[in-house]
């Protein structure tokens, strides 16, 4: 059975510690920056001055739910429509998010919080503008539309722990539903996963990291 801790980051935002394997949701060095600068300003933010009306989102790893409060919080009263759908197989215990400080820190009503984690399924609209799904499936099984999404956040488990997800098999499923010009972050710098995401057809590029982290990976469809 799988048992998380929650441990208060450096920048004073919670994370999950999973005991099964020995790893953290988020960056011990701050669960809010980390997401910030890989997904939100690295990604979104990108296609963001693009001017679309419309912007597909899709994580892979929804995990805590904090980059989707950080989506939420950053552009939900903007001008653009987001569409954001999260894969998730394994989601963390209704308990351990209720007690997550995200909200506070990000001032988000809790409850619309929980409903991101308790709503499994079905497209809800979380604010004007902004409709969010969660599938509780792997990404091996789920259907991906080809040339729907602008933005990949890719927040699985580490390779060491999850391999199956960082898979060729993945990411060329993942090149296939993102549209030109579309943009995949991911928080891995590693060799192997700079091979597979060329190998699917990505174009890469290595960006600085955030505190305790030197690297990162920005992945585009030219």
């Amino acid at each position: 059975m799988k048992t998380n801790r929650i441990i208060l980051t450096k920048d004073g935002s919670h994370t999950l510690y999973n005991c099964d394997i020995d790893e953290h949701y988020h960056s011990s060095y701050g669960a809010v920056q980390e997401s910030e600068h890989i997904f939100i300003a690295a990604g979104l933010g990108e296609i963001i001055e693009k001017g679309l009306s419309t912007v597909n989102i899709l994580e892979i790893g929804t995990g805590t739910g904090l980059n989707v409060l950080l989506t939420l919080s950053r552009y939900s009263n903007s001008d653009v429509h987001i569409n954001y759908d999260g894969v998730e197989l394994s989601p963390p215990e209704i308990g351990e998010i209720s007690q997550l400080n995200y909200p506070d820190l990000l001032g988000i009503d809790k409850d619309l919080f929980l409903r991101i984690h308790t709503t499994k399924d079905k497209r809800m609209e979380l604010a004007h503008d902004f409709i969010f799904s969660n599938k509780i499936e792997s990404i091996h099984e789920i259907t991906l539309n080809d040339k729907y999404y602008h933005v990949i956040y890719f927040d699985a488990f580490s390779p060491e722990t999850q391999p199956d997800i960082w898979e060729i098999n993945v990411f060329k499923k993942l090149y296939n539903s993102i549209k030109p010009g579309g943009i995949l972050t991911t928080y891995s710098c590693k060799g192997q996963v700079k091979r597979v995401l060329m190998q699917a057809g990505f174009r890469i590029e290595k960006l600085p990291g955030p505190p305790g982290k030197r690297e990162f990976l920005r992945a585009f469809r030219d």
